[in-house]
């Protein structure tokens, strides 16, 4: 009976670790969907630049075309994308590193809650901040929409 009773205990502390293991995961997933959409919105953005550049490339006069300009401003909101990448990434190797912290202490036993503890609000500050560099570019976009709807009389 004791057998059984120290199988039992032992089954739900293993659940219990894998449970626990598993919320850092649907954070990752949702940095991975992040990661996604921030790709796809990288990849608009360089379609934009190529179309701008053939414009700018074939003008007569490119000193001080409105192109240039252009293409700062798509330059500008392809480094605001390129930050929000990098912060996604990090939060997910984050979460990465929270899940197996809470996999090798509970091997171990030992108290890693500190390094849990830095690692999973480490991948929320990372989140926070992609998401923050996320809404950022998309006001860029818009704004840039909005003015060259403007100069066509919209």
């Amino acid at each position: 009976m004791q057998s059984l009773t120290a199988q039992t205990s032992s089954l739900e502390t293993v659940a219990h670790i894998i449970q626990l293991a598993l919320t850092p995961v649907f954070l990752l997933s949702g940095i991975a969907a992040l990661l996604n959409v921030f790709s796809t919105r990288l990849g608009r953005v360089a379609d934009q630049v190529d179309a701008v550049s053939a414009r700018l490339d074939a003008e007569m006069n490119p000193g001080e075309s409105a192109y240039r300009h252009q293409l700062a401003y798509l330059r500008h909101r392809s480094r605001v994308l390129d930050a929000a990448v990098i912060l996604g990434a990090v939060g997910g190797t984050a979460t990465s590193g929270a899940t197996l912290t809470l996999f090798l202490g509970a091997i171990r036993n030992s108290g890693a809650g500190l390094l849990l503890f830095c690692l999973f609000g480490a991948a929320i500050l990372c989140t926070i901040g992609a998401l923050g560099c996320f809404c950022y570019e998309m006001l860029l976009a818009s704004r840039g929409l909005r003015a060259r709807a403007q100069r066509h009389g919209g």
